[in-house]
């Protein structure tokens, strides 16, 4: 019964995927959601109390992955 469940979710959103609007949208809400992944990461190294160094160099993937986004 899943897989059935499944399959039309991936017809949906493969029909969905051919609005510019939704593609616009749907990537968006990835790259914040990504971030935000990123962002947590970065907050439990701090509060970790991990080394200066790796803290930056998390920093730095963050930026280049905004600038790139």
């Amino acid at each position: 019964m899943g897989g059935k469940n499944v399959n039309i979710a991936k017809g949906y959103f493969k029909k969905q995927w051919k609005n510019e609007e939704f593609k616009h949208s749907y990537l968006e809400e990835r790259v914040k959601l990504d971030i935000e992944y990123h962002l947590e990461e970065l907050k439990r190294d701090i509060e970790s109390q991990k080394p200066q160094e790796e803290l930056i160099k998390k920093v730095d993937l963050i930026e280049q992955y905004i600038l790139s986004a």
